[in-house]
């Protein structure tokens, strides 16, 4: 694993790995001797192939709602505005 991510950094750093076609990294890559897990997710464009190798298991989104909580039995008290009537002047 250790080898794949330093595969992983240098492909990072080398623009013109990073932007050559699947194929032609998978073949580069190949000839580093990289693991075939990583071979194949250049090859195919999918990094969930890389998920086994490093133990990877699938997140779970949390049930959890991120508005302000309220309470649906008490109703909610409006504050009355300060706005004088029409026609008067202040």
């Amino acid at each position: 694993m250790t080898d794949t991510i330093e595969l992983l950094e240098a492909i990072g750093r080398d623009a013109s790995l990073r932007h050559a076609p699947g194929e032609e990294l998978a073949q580069r890559l190949d000839g580093a001797q990289a693991s075939a897990a990583l071979v194949a997710a250049a090859a195919s464009g999918d990094s969930s192939v890389l998920s086994v190798e490093f133990g990877q298991l699938p997140n779970q989104v949390p049930q959890v709602n991120q508005m302000p909580a309220r309470e649906d039995d008490e109703p909610m008290e409006e504050e009355p505005l300060d706005v004088p009537p029409l026609g008067s002047k202040s």
